[in-house]
């Protein structure tokens, strides 16, 4: 998967296809873990599982606002009950923008 060989890569830009892969993957493997820690007694693998993963979610959430445009900032518009989430979800929707995106750090 590319998004976690770009673990902690918050320039540059993370495709619709790209972005909704790591997060169908992230929820299949979240349930799983779910399931084992419940089975063995363990609920802080949860905990742990969430922890490991929350710098790619936020690094390819970053990359796909770039993608359309945006800058990363605008994940911060998830802080708003219900309607940032919401916000955010059209926001990831977009179909890819051809044109530079002028509020993402340009490579030098």
């Amino acid at each position: 998967m590319d998004a976690l060989k770009k673990y902690a890569e918050f320039d540059g830009r993370a495709t619709r296809a790209e972005f909704w892969y790591f997060v169908l993957f992230d929820i299949l493997i979240a349930i799983g873990v779910a399931i084992v820690a419940t089975v063995i007694g363990f609920r802080s693998l949860s905990t742990i599982y969430t922890l490991a993963v929350l710098i790619p979610r936020i690094a390819i959430s970053i990359r796909r606002l770039h993608d359309i445009g945006k800058s990363g900032w605008m994940i911060l518009v998830g802080l708003i009950p219900v309607v940032g989430a919401i916000w955010l979800i059209i926001l990831y929707a977009k179909d890819t923008t051809t044109e530079p995106n002028l509020n993402a750090p340009q490579a030098q």
